[in-house]
């Protein structure tokens, strides 16, 4: 897990193509994906497996409804560049909910 701050960054930039398939493929508008840049907790890493071109990050967590997610995303300049979101599979939902644990107090 890496700390990547988004407080520099002023918004988002959008590709048509990607927008359609997240919605299509997974029914994740966009913003749903802008949301889980938000809401913490959240983890992001490194997606060094896809940064041939240029350095790409995973993310995993929630919006505003609580809907859990996995994005893939770019930064470039001050922009978030979403490539892909779906739902979080059973053992990405598992890290989730253990990271939560961490950072609760009870």
């Amino acid at each position: 897990m890496e700390d990547v701050t988004f407080e520099r960054y002023e918004g988002f930039e959008w590709d048509e193509g990607n927008l359609l398939k997240n919605w299509e493929k997974h029914n994740v508008t966009i913003s749903e994906c802008e949301q889980v840049f938000f809401n913490k907790p959240m983890i992001v890493s490194s997606d060094e497996k896809h940064s041939d071109d240029e350095k790409r990050w995973f993310l995993l967590g929630r919006t505003d409804l609580d809907r859990k997610l996995f994005l893939v995303f770019t930064l470039r300049g001050n922009l978030i560049r979403v490539i892909s979101a779906r739902d979080m599979n059973k053992k990405e939902k598992e890290l989730y909910n253990e990271e939560i644990k961490k950072h609760t107090e009870i």
